[in-house]
């Protein structure tokens, strides 16, 4: 018998940035955030995941403050509306860190794996769960060389490094969740093998989570414009659960929730 695939967590997207790829500007005013957490806790997302800066290819930096009275509000709004949604904050910061966890955030989804100065001294102690992405360079450059002599083993080994780095700083290993960063310093190529490949990564033991969801590299395959990329993503979604994956990060919750529940259908049949 197979072994038994768990269920799937769904994380929903809230991007309350005027310049992310997707839905830049759709969710800036606060009521438009709030109804939009609420469709999508009430599609079943597991998590809600708030952006207050964009990390798109070529994105500018924002400052901590900016970014701060981006998030916070929102992220005040959700815990008092509902106050069981587990809300993820995306975000690099240590000082935007430290204010989400104070306002109830449950997860720190950082593309920087915590390596801003700071950043573990203000979550080793938190009662947070921590992702740390692996990225090749700085959103603002990361696309315009991408370069890997074995992208999976140089994935996996920064991933390692990282989750060491965490354990030696205090932090416990259940807390830590990995991703590896699809579309961030990374070409085409790059991007399917990682999935091609991506139960290697099983080995960090670690859940893992996954954002491919409306990415370039859908639009590249299926030569398909941003507001047209579900079905890849859902594609996607489908072939990383049956390799082990535990978070789908999307901005499409109702669907992928019925394409993940079919995959796990399949995968613990009997």
């Amino acid at each position: 018998m197979t072994q038994q695939q768990t269920a799937t967590q769904i994380m929903g997207v809230l991007n309350v940035t005027p310049d992310s790829f997707s839905d830049g500007g759709h969710y800036s005013e606060l009521d438009a955030a709030l109804a939009q957490a609420e469709n999508m806790l009430a599609a079943g997302a597991h998590w809600i995941d708030i952006g207050g800066e964009s990390t798109r290819p070529g994105a500018a930096p924002v400052s901590a403050e900016q970014e701060k009275q981006r998030i916070l509000p929102v992220l005040q709004a959700i815990r008092h509306a509902f106050p069981d949604a587990a809300v993820s904050v995306d975000t690099s910061k240590p000082l935007v860190m430290k204010a989400a966890i104070t306002a109830g955030a449950k997860m720190i989804n950082d593309v920087r794996a915590l390596q801003m100065p700071g950043a573990l001294e203000v979550v080793v102690d938190a009662p947070v769960q921590l992702c740390l992405m692996h990225m090749q360079g700085k959103p603002d450059t990361m696309q315009q060389s991408p370069c890997y002599d074995d992208v999976i083993r140089e994935v996996h080994d920064f991933l390692i490094n990282r989750i060491a780095t965490c354990v030696r700083a205090g932090i416990n290993h259940q807390r830590i969740i990995v991703d590896p960063g699809f579309g961030f310093g990374k070409t085409l190529s790059h991007n399917l093998q990682l999935m091609q490949n991506l139960s290697a990564l099983k080995s960090l033991d670690c859940p893992i989570l996954i954002g491919v969801s409306r990415k370039s590299m859908i639009g590249t395959v299926l030569d398909k414009p941003v507001e047209q990329r579900l079905y890849g993503g859902l594609a996607l979604a489908t072939l990383a659960v049956s390799q082990g994956a535990a978070i789908i990060r999307t901005h499409d919750v109702a669907a992928t929730i019925d394409a993940v529940r079919m995959t796990e259908a399949v995968l613990n049949a009997e």
